[in-house]
């Protein structure tokens, strides 16, 4: 029987065990420093998906966690890479002079939505750009675009040259580029500012997907909304964590959360982006802005062609002294885009 000395000391062993079983069980956050409302659909919905996922694949160990208010999405890069936040997203074209490889999916006249670029993307820079060291110093996790860029105005758009002299804001990329060729005056800031810079008058207009009538009210301020045949251009986003997070985390749970990004995470971010266009162009009507789809045989849609004719060419010239096969790639994304939405429309259709 035992005594009350040596139940004293059971008491306390199972106590500790308990204790130290509770605490072993407590799961690894993984904080990602993330910007915009958390109504936006990378909040709302990617972040959630991804969470979900890496939650499933390591039964529960390791979990996700954003976090708001931790500057600018231009220092995310530097963030992540300095341990700061555990993971990040950003626009590559906030970081200009970094990032040149990743314009590729930048370049107007793709013809197709963010879901099949987005997968395209992801695959073709895992093949020829990823040793190009572009995102050393981090993990990626995925690449992205949005949907195609389009043109938020105060006042209605009729002719690419109404937007001559205009202030427009633009986010970087391959958008400066367009910017010039369109002789605007350019405005640059972040994506949660432009309400501010359209509700203030700073800017007579923005380049952004249709999805921010909705993320970012562009509704309530914009009363134009002119919707270019493929857009002007698709922007470029990654989503990349800290290396020395990772390697905190046993190798099994490190593979299970790498398993379900990469091209997964890429093809569920176009998607989300894709759906949030659907919800921005339905927000636009809720609001009356004003709608005008450009037909692809219209005058706009034939001056923008010839407008960027010779684009891709100055883009392959910029990356000549890199040590990748920029041609090569090109073609093979722009092959691997149109064949994945080619697929997804047939099969939509069946």
């Amino acid at each position: 029987m035992l005594n009350k000395k040596c139940l004293t000391t059971a008491i306390a062993a199972i106590t500790l065990g308990a204790s130290l079983g509770a605490w072993a069980e407590e799961p690894i956050i993984m904080h990602v420093a993330t910007a915009g409302p958390p109504g936006h659909v990378q909040n709302s919905v990617v972040f959630p998906t991804w969470g979900s996922w890496i939650e499933e694949a390591t039964e529960g160990r390791v979990k996700i966690k954003l976090e708001y208010g931790l500057g600018d999405q231009s220092s995310y890069f530097t963030l992540v890479e300095d341990g700061v936040a555990d993971a990040a997203w950003s626009f590559h074209g906030y970081v200009p002079g970094r990032f040149r490889l990743t314009k590729m999916v930048e370049l107007p006249n793709l013809g197709v939505n963010a879901e099949a670029a987005s997968a395209a993307y992801w695959e073709v820079y895992q093949e020829y750009f990823a040793d190009a060291g572009e995102h050393s110093g981090l993990e990626l996790m995925g690449l992205f675009t949005h949907g195609p860029g389009q043109i938020f105005s105060k006042q209605p758009v009729n002719s690419l040259a109404d937007l001559k002299g205009k202030k427009i804001r633009l986010g970087g990329g391959i958008q400066q580029e367009i910017g010039e060729r369109l002789d605007v005056t350019a405005v640059g800031a972040p994506g949660p500012k432009v309400y501010e810079l359209m509700q203030q008058g700073i800017v007579d207009g923005v380049f952004m997907p249709a999805a921010s009538e909705k993320d970012f009210r562009l509704a309530e301020v914009a009363p134009h909304l002119t919707l270019m045949p493929g857009g002007l251009y698709m922007g470029s986003f990654a989503i990349f964590a800290n290396e020395g997070f990772l390697d905190r985390l046993t190798p099994e749970d490190r593979q299970a959360v790498l398993d379900v990004s990469g091209a997964r995470l890429s093809a569920l971010a176009g998607q989300a982006w894709d759906q949030s266009d659907k919800a921005g162009i339905a927000a636009a009507q809720k609001h009356n802005v004003t709608i005008k789809q450009v037909a692809d045989d219209a005058p706009m849609a034939r001056q923008f062609w010839k407008l960027t004719a010779g684009i891709d060419k100055e883009w392959l010239e910029s990356v000549s002294n890199m040590d990748v096969d920029a041609e090569a790639a090109l073609k093979a994304f722009r092959q691997a885009a149109r064949s994945y939405q080619a697929n997804n429309n047939q099969v939509a259709s069946q």
